[in-house]
């Protein structure tokens, strides 16, 4: 008996990340950031999931919409498809939607769908609880407990359906956030319904935990471990609100959803894109101030797609200053953080144990890994 599987692609989703656009939505966001030679990396990103089903190819049935959305990929990794929905050359939400709704005639026994938050809440209108869903992470901003924590992550938990495994069923919350305040550096999280998931602790991540850390002592304390060490090297700040509060204790301005450089305790440059950051780092040493996603555990691949897999690898995994106080740590109730850069070789590399820095002279080593 095959397994029927939709299959939903984004092309653009998450397309604006690396260029510091800080979200995918809108047209005009799409077009500048192809004009700025931004690449599609959803369709890589499906492929890391969809390989590890390669073996089970012929007990597949995937029914998914045409070119860039899904067809092209399973033809071209030798999958059987069919075609269910007619999409154009440059596809919109709505065609989203629309191959939701189509794949709802269908008996499908899964949705996979590769975005971000926007492409949940596309697929969440059209489906609701109709059919179990999984997400492939391939936006920027991707709030929502819909996504497996990494693309092969998804690949492994449709494995374990197709294998006739016995997994949960949990109801999880789509999330997006206003991206128009979240260039001015405002999170406006709001839920927007639910749809069942298929579960494995291992694969699925948890929806974010938002606000700003209440012990603030503890986060002098952790800015005044980190600024001991700022002598003349570049330090790339990271986004979240325990790097901010690094910067704050400099008195530096502080882009709370983008990274900024800073040399001497002085700011050298705001809200950088990759391109910007490499081309800064090139030739003198840096190091590079990050935090985890609270409840989430992700170090990398979370709305810093500035940090990229280039820019991490000229750093240094030691030249990496994670920072997080041990209430954070405590809330991922014993997971390990996650490291999703989009390269699999990086993120082998950047697994194991990382000291964290959780206060002045105080840091805890916690494990670092990539499910997949």
């Amino acid at each position: 008996m095959s397994f029927k599987l939709g299959l939903i692609i984004n092309p653009y989703a998450g397309i604006g990340g690396a260029l510091a656009l800080k979200g995918s939505d809108g047209k005009e966001i799409r077009e500048k950031a192809l004009a700025m030679g931004a690449k599609q990396l959803a369709p890589e990103r499906t492929r890391q999931a969809l390989s590890v089903l390669l073996p089970y190819a012929d007990r597949l049935d995937i029914l998914t919409a045409s070119g860039p959305m899904g067809e092209d990929l399973c033809r071209e990794m030798g999958f059987r498809c069919r075609c269910i929905y007619q999409s154009p050359a440059q596809s919109e939400p709505q065609d989203t939607e629309n191959t939701a709704q189509a794949l709802m005639a269908e008996p499908v026994d899964l949705l996979l769908f590769a975005g971000g938050d926007g492409t949940a809440r596309n697929i969440c209108s059209a489906v609701e609880d109709k059919v179990p869903v999984l997400g492939i992470p391939a936006g920027c901003k991707i709030h929502s407990g819909v996504y497996c924590v990494t693309p092969k992550a998804a690949g492994r938990l449709v494995e374990m359906l197709v294998q006739g495994e016995l997994v949960s069923l949990l109801e999880a919350d789509v999330m997006d956030i206003d991206e128009s305040a979240f260039r001015d550096g405002k999170v406006r999280a709001r839920r927007y319904g639910e749809m069942r998931i298929p579960s494995e602790l291992r694969y699925v991540q948890a929806v974010k935990m938002g606000g700003r850390e209440s012990d603030e002592l503890v986060l002098e304390d952790i800015a005044a471990h980190v600024i001991e060490q700022m002598d003349d090297e570049l330090f790339i700040m990271g986004s979240g609100s325990t790097v901010a509060a690094i910067m704050t204790e400099m008195g530096l301005e502080n882009t709370l959803l983008g990274v900024d450089l800073v040399r001497h305790q002085q700011l050298v440059a705001s809200d950088l894109s990759a391109g910007e950051l490499l081309e800064a780092i090139q030739g003198q040493p840096a190091k590079l101030v990050i935090t985890l996603i609270g409840g989430q555990g992700h170090t990398f691949g979370r709305g810093n797609q500035q940090l990229s897999p280039a820019l991490i690898r000229a750093v240094g995994r030691d030249n990496i200053l994670l920072v997080a106080t041990k209430t954070k740590l405590q809330s991922l109730n014993g997971r390990p953080l996650i490291a999703d850069t989009g390269d699999a070789e990086l993120d082998k590399a950047l697994s194991g144990l990382i000291p964290v820095i959780t206060g002045f002279h105080d840091q805890v080593l916690y494990p670092v890994a990539s499910p997949e």
